[in-house]
């Protein structure tokens, strides 16, 4: 039976397929990453934005291709998860675009949807990447648009779809050299096979069971607004004896103290040097300080109990707690800041360096671009700033920022947690949002990035030889070691990211490092690179042992 007419009820069913037929393959999709790391995600990804698309439509019957192409789009926008979710999302909604006002759509304007659909995911990119699904999308439509007429069938006109995208998906790794050497092809690309070949089978009357399909609802990230919390903190003031002032950088001091608060004054000599901050760890912030010297005063008050003294005791205006405040003070209504991670420690961490809202998510748990909407929204401030903290969150961050109009908010080009930690270390609330985005991008660009975690399965990557189940260690996006010893990949990897111009090193430690491992490797940053500042953080994340900032 020809398909010549195209309805709504008929997308429908076939998106729905569709989406049946990647959940189905997802996993396979997950494992053609490039990295043989254990957080392969594309398939996910590309199976929940879908997902999001088809809990959209649903509910919809008799409806024209219209609605149905509208309501699809704007489900796949929400959802959209990872780069290949909104690549993928933005290739649907120009498809829609065709059906504009249409009760029904032809054979002939569903491949020219399919082909508006690549010209909009093309411009969604900033620096398009031949060799991915955008390529098999474009390769696989040019070919259908040369054979489409205006009385053709569908299942014909797709079946000839089909048979370009597979020969253009094994094409793919003579377009990106890392795939050929990684021995695979792309993810994205198949992925967005498996769905327009879940269409194909639809045609052909073969519907496609998910028990799955109708009981999991598609992953909601938890946000966790910080700036409505009633603890107002420490007023923590302390005059250290500095044990070796003549090398005492304040520029670097201030820079490290500042991640524990804010209202921060440092003045010095070449014998001391005195502190006023506000801070809800004292503790730390002590800890930190006695690094540089004794301590000959030190003051800390409740600032939350002066707080309450003050709602009790109504006080005569120009009244103030009793001690030297800064001669400026941080506006919580200028900025609002945004950020993704997961890991308890982490999470602390971002939060103690004044991010108000903290997207739960990462590797292997992208937030939707709908996440990151509700989270802009539940800031009421002038400028938001969001620091995506992944490379395959970017896209998702960049399309909320695009879809939300009259706000300021500027998206970060921080890939790694790395970057994101060493950013905030140059926010300043009472900086004019250019100069913190400048300074802050600065550090971004600057700071050297390093992970650990461990080989899902056997390859060679750039003339490395990489067994399953060894460590590997990442430096700046790259893999330059592997390892059976995870202490060696973490030593090894110091070596690749510090040089003589290296000041300072954060160590995040995961789940799984025990105290006498990071003992061991404290022990080697030590004898070999003891002219740098080490500072250690118990992240507590999974995946990755450890994650590391060289400044």
């Amino acid at each position: 039976m020809n398909t010549t007419v195209i309805d709504g009820n008929l997308l429908k069913l076939l998106i729905t397929n569709g989406t049946i037929a990647l959940r189905n393959d997802h996993q396979r999709i997950n494992e053609l990453n490039v990295f043989p790391v254990p957080d392969g995600d594309t398939g996910s990804n590309m199976q929940s934005t879908m997902m999001s698309g088809v809990k959209a439509i649903g509910g919809m019957n008799d409806e024209s291709i219209d609605k149905v192409a509208k309501a699809l789009s704007r489900g796949l926008l929400m959802g959209a998860r990872g780069n290949s979710g909104v690549i993928l999302s933005q290739l649907f909604s120009g498809f829609a675009k065709i059906f504009k006002d249409l009760e029904t759509a032809t054979t002939e304007q569903f491949i020219e949807g399919l082909t508006r659909g690549v010209k909009q995911a093309y411009g969604a990119v900033i620096n398009p990447v031949e060799g991915t699904i955008l390529t098999v999308a474009r390769e696989a439509a040019e070919v259908a648009t040369k054979y489409v007429k205006k009385d053709s069938d569908l299942l014909d006109v797709l079946n000839v779809y089909s048979t370009e995208s597979w020969e253009s998906l094994e094409r793919t790794p003579d377009l990106l050299p890392v795939l050929k050497e990684a021995g695979v092809i792309d993810s994205g690309a198949a992925g967005f096979i498996d769905i327009m070949d879940g269409m194909i089978l639809a045609l052909r009357g073969e519907i496609l069971e998910d028990s799955k399909f109708n009981t999991v609802a598609s992953v909601q990230h938890e946000i966790h607004p910080l700036n409505g919390e009633t603890d107002f903190g420490y007023c923590t003031e302390f005059i250290i004896q500095l044990d070796n002032g003549d090398k005492f950088n304040k520029d670097k001091f201030v820079k490290r103290i500042s991640r524990f608060g804010d209202s921060l004054v440092v003045v010095n000599d070449e014998e001391i040097c005195k502190v006023h901050i506000h801070t809800k760890t004292p503790g730390d912030v002590l800890n930190f300080g006695q690094q540089y010297g004794n301590f000959a005063t030190l003051k800390i008050e409740n600032m939350s109990l002066q707080h309450s003294e003050t709602l009790l005791h109504s006080h005569e205006e120009g009244e103030d707690c009793g001690h030297e405040h800064a001669v400026y003070h941080s506006d919580s209504r200028k900025y609002g800041i945004i950020t993704v991670v997961n890991g308890l420690g982490l999470k602390g961490m971002f939060k103690e360096m004044g991010v108000n809202c903290i997207i739960e998510g990462g590797q292997t748990m992208n937030p939707s671009t709908e996440d990151f909407i509700n989270a802009v929204e539940s800031l009421e401030v002038d400028h938001i700033i969001i620091i995506p903290n992944n490379g395959n969150v970017m896209l998702s961050a960049q399309t909320a920022a695009k879809y939300i109009e009259n706000r300021s908010i500027t998206v970060l080009p921080a890939k790694t947690i790395a970057q994101g930690y060493a950013s905030l270390t140059m926010f300043d609330a009472n900086q004019e949002l250019a100069a913190n985005v400048n300074e802050m991008t600065d550090l971004i660009n600057n700071v050297k990035s390093g992970e650990v975690t461990y080989a899902v399965r056997d390859t060679e990557y750039k003339g490395i030889k990489i067994a399953k189940d060894e460590f590997i260690g990442i430096a700046n996006g790259e893999i330059v070691v592997s390892e059976v010893s995870r202490k060696e990949t973490v030593k090894h990897l110091f070596d690749s990211l510090l040089d003589e111009n290296s000041e300072i090193i954060t160590v995040m430690y995961g789940q799984t490092v025990d105290e006498t491992e990071l003992g061991e490797v404290m022990l080697y940053l030590e004898e070999h690179y003891s002219e740098v500042e080490v500072e250690t953080i118990e992240g507590n994340q999974d995946i990755y042992s450890y994650i590391i900032a060289v400044e």
